[in-house]
């Protein structure tokens, strides 16, 4: 065999191997990452609550892979302070989902507290930060609201500082935003204190039964579908329309 043969053919070889490749990494099922606390945490399944990061995987193709990495009782600045945000670095996901707020707004006094305008702020840009430098797709999402009422039957606004916060750090990094805080509140207003009792674990004002986990993921997916063509081939579409047209919130 001549030179140029030889050459020739072990050019063609580099090229289908580096087909072979292209096809193999496009084709490798979507990884998301969720980060947070326990509104969006595992729980076992004789538990009465769930975190709406247990039910996001109803509403995306069966082989994507969800790794749900919440800790119940985080802020930022605890979640920092753990393996967890490394775990989810090392993963290597493609997506991440961060939503932090609740337990950041604790008394000054506690651990877990942080300022919203202050260390809360600056723990979402090192999130954002640390994940784009790994070459994870970020999308941060605002506490939602808990089940709290004021004098005149509205939401109330306890968190909404933090969520004004998450909402300039996301227009300030251009990272995509999926609005619970809105979402939930137009849900609380509509349906009451007692009729949307049954979105929230028995006795409980902040974290949420199957029934209400399964509400908030499907508020994340429909949004997250029009934020990155990779989630809009994940989401199921037809299971977006098939909930929305049998769960019985107005």
């Amino acid at each position: 065999m001549s030179h140029g043969a030889r050459t020739s053919g072990a050019k063609r070889g580099a090229c289908v191997l580096a087909l072979l490749t292209a096809c193999t990494l496009h084709s490798a099922p979507l990884t998301i990452a969720v980060v947070g606390d326990s509104t969006v945490a595992e729980y076992k399944q004789d538990e009465s609550m769930r975190g709406w990061g247990q039910q996001l995987g109803e509403f995306l193709s069966p082989e994507v892979k969800v790794l749900n990495l919440a800790l119940c009782g985080a802020s930022t600045r605890t979640f920092l302070s753990t393996a967890r945000w490394q775990e989810a670095l090392d993963a290597r996901p493609d997506v991440v989902f961060i939503q932090f707020g609740h337990n950041d707004s604790h008394a000054a006094d506690k651990p877990e507290s942080t300022r919203a305008d202050g260390d809360y702020a600056q723990n979402l840009r090192r999130f954002v930060d640390e994940a784009r430098r790994a070459g994870v797709t970020v999308i941060l999402v605002t506490p939602m609201h808990r089940r709290l009422f004021d004098g005149q039957g509205n939401p109330s606004k306890e968190l909404e500082s933090y969520v004004n916060s998450m909402t300039a750090v996301a227009s300030e990094l251009s990272v995509p935003l999926v609005d619970l805080y809105s979402s939930s509140g137009l849900v609380l207003g509509k349906l009451g204190d007692s009729g949307s009792a049954y979105l929230y674990a028995p006795g409980d004002r902040t974290h949420f039964s199957e029934a209400g986990a399964r509400l908030l993921a499907s508020m994340v997916a429909n949004t997250a579908r029009d934020y990155d063509p990779r989630l809009r081939a994940a989401i199921r579409t037809d299971k977006l329309d098939a909930y929305a047209a049998l769960q019985p919130v107005p």
